[in-house]
């Protein structure tokens, strides 16, 4: 894949970059070993004072990195600007909590006695140069994410961009450098995916994170398995939201919509398979079918599209692969199940039910404005369905029964519960998967430590 900004609302090249060469690369190494052994020891509130300014920049630059967004890769251009936003406020967050959260920790003064210690501390310390692979979805808040902690940590960044978004990946790098952090603190790679593999290898990077699809953290996994070094995995989901008889059916279907076509359907935490009791189920489907129906499909940079196209030609052409299947197999297609006449890479916000286990959309996640739906009998049935998949990223659950939700939150196989409200990411929340959604967790306490050497400090008495 080409290094390059294509248009999806157009198909139209709009700028091409070169790839770095091995020399280049090689610079940016060596910049980054170097950086980090002085930057490591910067204390917590110049680390603070550096990214509070790149969020105050970034609030500046939100509509003029919003329409780049937009323009690289097709979500509607307010949902860019709420993108902005959102990773402006986890810059603050991370420099106002990173201290706190990787302060010292004391053991327990008996254990410290029993362990024949005068004294002992558990001490978080950065590991060094960690390289970030990223998908193109979030281009910005996949990054931060990353980025906030792990310089908060006092680690360095080396950040491999999905290739159809570099000018967002080049505008990442000269953000933390005008807030001030040195070049060597945050550094963009414009290379192939080829390329991974040897930077991964290479001895000065410690560690790697990677969001996107299983088969590249499958690769990811493998080489740093094979070189003994930590990774993040955040990948794939087809999180299941289930609607109880008791929920507020209104409210639940008109949330499913959002939930559903967020970021043009192409999030890993959008619900995409929808169980509903049989109960609610005609209810529910009928609403959902018209809000579905409802969407203003069009030009992303116009404030009043709700969906734009899809980032790329062949996941247009893959989400259409699966609708197909689908609907050979069987399955009803109550709403779109087509391509929009016109240029770009759009697709119509479709529902597909009557879907049986043998259907690939059944155990394919589906990156796109599409959603299937499932009738369920009851409780148990909503959970073995939920779980009948290879992913456990996040789910939801419409219910005003607190037995049930205790039900839900003990069985559902997913990394996070959300109750009568949509999946959403927030940086006092840890954020990562189960099964072949990855592993560790991104956000919160829990996500600066991933990066971290934890080091127990011990002294004889």
């Amino acid at each position: 894949m080409p290094i390059a900004t294509v248009n999806p609302a157009n198909g139209e090249t709009v700028k091409t970059y070169e790839a770095m060469g091995e020399e280049e690369i090689e610079r940016r190494l060596q910049l980054a070993q170097a950086t980090f052994r002085t930057y490591r020891t910067t204390a917590f509130a110049e680390r603070a004072r550096l990214l509070h300014r790149a969020a105050d920049l970034l609030d500046e630059d939100q509509n003029d990195i919003a329409r780049v967004m937009t323009t690289e890769m097709g979500k509607p251009v307010k949902q860019a600007r709420a993108e902005a936003a959102k990773c402006a406020k986890a810059m603050r967050w991370y420099a106002d909590n990173a201290q706190e959260l990787l302060a010292d920790e004391e053991p327990g003064a008996s254990d410290v006695q029993d362990s024949g210690a005068s004294h002992a501390l558990v001490r978080y310390r950065p590991m060094g140069p960690v390289l970030a692979v990223m998908p193109w979805n979030f281009p910005l808040w996949q990054v931060v994410r990353f980025a906030a902690p792990a310089l908060m940590a006092g680690n360095v960044g080396l950040l491999k961009h999905a290739s159809n978004v570099p000018q967002t990946a080049l505008y990442l790098e000269d953000l933390f450098h005008r807030a001030g952090f040195t070049e060597g603190c945050f550094q963009t790679l414009l290379v192939g995916s080829g390329a991974i593999d040897d930077i991964l290898r290479d001895e000065r990077v410690k560690a790697a994170t990677l969001t996107g699809s299983e088969p590249a953290g499958r690769a990811v996994a493998s080489t740093a398995g094979e070189m003994i070094k930590k990774t993040v995995l955040e990948l794939g989901g087809s999180d299941p939201y289930i609607v109880m008889p008791s929920a507020d059916i209104d409210r639940a279907a008109q949330v499913a919509v959002t939930a559903r076509v967020q970021n043009n359907g192409q999030s890993c935490i959008a619900a995409k398979r929808f169980i509903v009791h049989t109960d609610v189920y005609d209810a529910f489907a009928e609403r959902f079918v018209q809000g579905m129906r409802a969407l203003k499909v069009g030009d992303p940079l116009d404030e009043e599209t709700e969906i734009g196209p899809l980032a790329s030609e062949r996941g247009r052409a893959d989400l259409e692969e699966l609708v197909d299947d689908a609907r050979r197999s069987g399955a009803q297609v109550l709403c779109g199940g087509e391509r929009p006449d016109g240029d770009g890479w759009y697709y119509s916000p479709t529902v597909l039910t009557g879907i049986t286990r043998e259907m690939r959309v059944h155990r394919e996640e589906t990156f796109g404005p599409v959603a299937t739906l499932y009738r369920a009998a009851d409780l148990d049935e909503a959970v073995l369905i939920a779980n009948d998949s290879p992913f456990g990223l996040s789910s939801n659950v419409w219910t005003e029964d607190e037995t049930e939700v205790d039900r839900f939150v003990q069985d559902l196989e997913a990394g996070g519960v959300f109750v009568n409200g949509m999946t959403a990411s927030h940086p006092a929340f840890p954020f990562g998967g189960v099964k072949r959604s990855g592993y560790g967790r991104e956000l919160s306490g829990h996500g600066i430590r991933e990066f971290c050497n934890i080091t127990t400090v011990w002294h004889g008495a």
